[in-house]
């Protein structure tokens, strides 16, 4: 009897050997395809029963040349790589990984806004440059955290991590999810019912929501333009959150004093791209989520998502379930 086949899309930095030994141990065949190409997927994992999905996109053209695939497993918090209505309309399981990074993500969080308002970047510019303490505070002056309100865009996992983290830093804490009612709401976060006003009382605003039809360029001139002047806009969620071009207005007009990106629309950034060369803004890699921990995590938990489906029929994380016994292994 031929083992199960699972196929590892793209795995970027991520090494996927501890991922592939926990699957053959289970009695899988293995493959790693190493790209987004879809043509090189569709080839790879023409048999597979099962796909572990990085950054490729995963929609109907895809599937249509993988009729054996029934789980989906994700390498990440986020899903919006996967078609998951036409996942859900196929009959597969979809899963991700809700917590693997949930305090890298939040602390990587904070320590962009408090570079942000130390001007970090700035400060070590000016001693590279041969320059000294006067020079920075000329240009470049801190401002103190604990008379600042953090605001969160969404009150997830992380942004709830983030919230206790930096709840004995800031001088208040407030959040905008209207998902979340007012009997979850965790204390010691304000309560804002309207994103707008969330954006107006916020020195520091950072983004926690998944991308959705309804969140993409949710940060759009309008919303920046309510946010403070000499406000600050941290992005560890998904890059198409934020209309980019209307950031770069904000900064360039001064209205925003810096914002701390970690994700981008494209990924890598184009080298042309005015949001890598803008000196107000300060870069990260999407590495938000990496740590010596989460990189063995990413490459396990999916692993062990799919090994739980096929023993007992069900993930241990799914976000997809199917509607039908399509998703249930032979």
């Amino acid at each position: 009897m031929s083992r199960p086949v699972v196929v590892f899309t793209d795995t970027e930095d991520l090494d996927p050997r501890p991922g592939v030994r926990l699957l053959a141990d289970a009695g899988f065949e293995v493959r790693v395809a190493g790209t987004r190409d879809p043509d090189v997927l569709a080839e790879t994992a023409r048999d597979a029963d099962a796909l572990i999905v990085g950054y490729a996109r995963v929609d109907a053209d895809l599937l249509d040349r993988l009729p054996r695939v029934r789980i989906l497993a994700t390498m990440s918090a986020g899903y919006d790589m996967v078609d998951t209505e036409e996942a859900r309309r196929r009959g597969l399981w979809v899963t991700n990984l809700p917590d693997v990074a949930t305090e890298d993500v939040a602390v990587h969080a904070l320590a962009s806004a408090l570079s942000l308002l130390r001007r970090l970047p700035q400060a070590d510019a000016v001693v590279r440059s041969g320059g000294w303490n006067e020079q920075f505070a000329e240009h470049f002056l801190p401002r103190r955290a604990s008379e600042l309100t953090l605001g969160l865009v969404g009150l997830g996992r992380i942004a709830r991590a983030l919230a206790a983290l930096a709840a004995p830093v800031f001088g208040r804490v407030a959040a905008f999810d209207p998902h979340t009612d007012a009997a979850a709401w965790p204390a010691g976060v304000e309560r804002y019912a309207d994103l707008g006003a969330l954006a107006a009382a916020s020195d520091v605003l950072s983004l926690h929501v998944p991308l959705t039809p309804g969140t993409n360029r949710l940060v759009d001139g309008a919303l920046l333009e309510r946010m403070r002047p000499g406000g600050f806009l941290v992005n560890v969620a998904r890059g198409e959150l934020v209309d980019a071009g209307a950031l770069v207005a904000a900064l360039d007009s001064g209205h925003l004093a810096g914002a701390a990106l970690d994700v981008f629309p494209v990924e890598p950034p184009p080298a042309d791209d005015p949001l890598r060369h803008h000196p107000r803004i300060q870069l990260s890699p999407h590495s938000a989520f990496l740590s010596d921990t989460s990189r063995r995590g990413y490459v396990c938990r999916p692993a062990e998502n799919i090994v739980a489906w096929h023993r007992t029929g069900r993930p241990l994380t799914p976000v997809v379930e199917p509607a039908t016994t399509a998703g249930v292994p032979a």
